[in-house]
């Protein structure tokens, strides 16, 4: 069963407040403002019948805090469409249950339906300090001549399976090393994580690169 997109996926606890004021909220929205120019965040007619694509999300202090309370900043459900973004449409997630498929999060707007999946990356590694998804046709369709780590295609976004296929690839592949993996259930989805919001841009951008070389 296809699956509509940006639809949260998990169980919500959500608690409206106002903006959270996190400096990489900045740094975040200057990657996503080049990400959508090309093409790789937004929101278009013709794709995803018409839904917002793509999010981003950076981690909170205490960077020591335990799986399933490593809090971080992301951007908000259905976002995509927007220009430029502030502290309006990020929520904070302050905690997750992967397994119980639950997130809680706080903020001016309700947190983006893959929000699981960066909880999870979050978990398996306290240095990764940001993940970024996005929706990336060249890389999604060369993954295999890339040799990129893919999810299962029965996996839903957003989901705990989701979660649970990205854990998998971080234990049996080689993901913790290229940072960058496709999405096999989710059309045209992408994920790269790194040590801070660069260099998760940079692997990102590198691996489109390499997706358009010939």
């Amino acid at each position: 069963m296809t699956q509509a997109e940006g639809v949260i996926q998990f169980r919500l606890d959500y608690t409206p407040s106002a903006p959270h004021a996190a400096p990489e909220i900045g740094a975040l929205d200057g990657w996503r403002s080049v990400l959508r120019r090309l093409g790789l965040i937004g929101q278009d007619a013709a794709r995803y019948d018409g839904a917002g694509f793509g999010n981003l999300s950076a981690r909170r202090p205490p960077h020591d805090a335990p799986p399933g309370s490593r809090r971080f900043v992301i951007t908000g459900s259905q976002t995509g469409g927007l220009a430029a973004l502030d502290g309006r449409h990020f929520a904070l997630v302050t905690a997750y249950d992967i397994a119980g498929n639950r997130v809680a999060a706080q903020g001016p707007i309700a947190p983006s339906s893959e929000a699981l999946t960066h909880g999870m990356l979050y978990d398996l590694d306290a240095g990764i300090r940001c993940v970024m998804h996005v929706h990336a046709p060249e890389i999604w369709r060369r993954a295999a001549a890339l040799g990129l780590p893919r999810t299962d295609p029965a996996a839903g976004y957003g989901t705990p399976a989701m979660a649970a296929e990205v854990a998998r690839l971080h234990r049996e592949s080689d993901l913790a090393a290229r940072r960058l993996l496709v999405m096999g259930g989710h059309l045209d989805g992408v994920v790269s994580f790194g040590r801070d919001i660069d260099a998760a841009a940079t692997v990102l951008l590198t691996g489109l690169a390499r997706a358009l070389a010939r």
